[in-house]
């Protein structure tokens, strides 16, 4: 088989599972938890790398990095929530231990949400009789994920500190420098971006998956995503989109990147998903999660419509 058919086989068999999977559904149930889950999450991983530089140190580094993402005054909105969910969770000790406790259950809500759809995407699901251990389970891989994004943000801070420094040591030895770096500056976010994206495919499906088609569909994702970002800040600085929503300008655009963000991020996965197939390395169950073919998937949605007809 020729090399432009394989690829078009590829590209056909993704888009029939985009289909059937309702991926914009998906999407649009991510980016709606999200919003309830982003304060809390971004709380706890300034208070982790806070430990280490600094609440305000961190703070202004996860900052910086939104504002890249979704603008600068959509940055600032994040700030807000950032700081009044940060107030509510002083007090004393009880109070302390039970907005941790709602801070920890709000940041992991996100990524039970991934996992749920990520479950669906590559047809598998828990095993029924493991309801209670599945739950502890996806709170606590849901929880490592954060800590993954709470670690990385800390490598960040360190790599960038010491990468500007380098930086201004070789602009004056080497005129022109600069274009060299924002190469190196691509390399390195799609690096990380890359990591972000192996660690949730590999850490939060109840799946097993080759580690090469991991990291394959993994870097694909990445790809998309840093392409995306380009090509929305470049929608942003060319258009009045925030504005034609007034006040809430800042939240729509949020709102609209999670959105966009969230098919990437199960773009990536049906790519996965049919790229791991086409190999002959499939994805199969975890131990404690079984099979779930499209037919059973079709019997359950037929199932919860004539549910919510009724």
């Amino acid at each position: 088989m020729s090399f432009f058919r394989k690829v078009w086989r590829l590209l056909k068999e993704i888009a029939s599972e985009w289909q059937f999977n309702e991926v914009s559904l998906l999407a649009s149930s991510l980016a709606y938890f999200t919003v309830f889950s982003l304060a809390p999450l971004m709380v706890i991983v300034i208070m982790i790398v806070g430990t280490i530089f600094g609440e305000t140190a961190a703070k202004e580094q996860l900052i910086s990095q939104l504002s890249a993402l979704v603008g600068e005054e959509s940055a600032q909105l994040i700030a807000t929530a950032i700081a009044n969910f940060r107030a509510d969770a002083t007090g004393g000790r009880f109070r302390l231990l039970f907005n941790l406790g709602f801070l920890i259950f709000g940041a992991t809500g996100v990524f039970t949400q991934i996992q749920d759809a990520l479950d669906r995407i590559w047809e598998v699901k828990a095993d029924p009789k493991r309801h209670v251990i599945h739950f502890l389970r996806k709170r606590l891989l849901s929880f490592a994920m954060v800590l993954a994004i709470a670690l990385l943000l800390l490598v960040s801070f360190i790599g960038n500190t010491i990468l500007i420094a380098l930086v201004n040591f070789l602009n004056e030895l080497v005129p022109g420098f600069g274009y060299l770096w924002q190469i190196i500056s691509f390399l390195v976010s799609f690096g990380t971006t890359t990591l972000v994206f192996v660690l949730m495919y590999t850490i939060l499906p109840d799946a097993e998956i080759a580690w090469r088609d991991t990291v394959v569909g993994a870097a694909i994702t990445a790809l998309l995503f840093l392409i995306g970002q380009f090509f929305f800040r470049l929608f942003l600085s060319q258009t009045n989109f925030g504005s034609a929503y007034g006040v809430a300008g800042s939240f729509v655009i949020i709102i609209t990147w999670i959105f966009y963000a969230a098919h990437i991020l199960f773009l990536g996965a049906e790519f996965t998903k049919v790229y791991a197939k086409q190999r002959g390395s499939p994805i199969v169950p975890s131990d404690y999660a079984v099979h779930i073919s499209h037919e059973q998937q079709q019997l359950q949605k037929s199932s919860q419509r004539n549910r919510h007809h009724r």
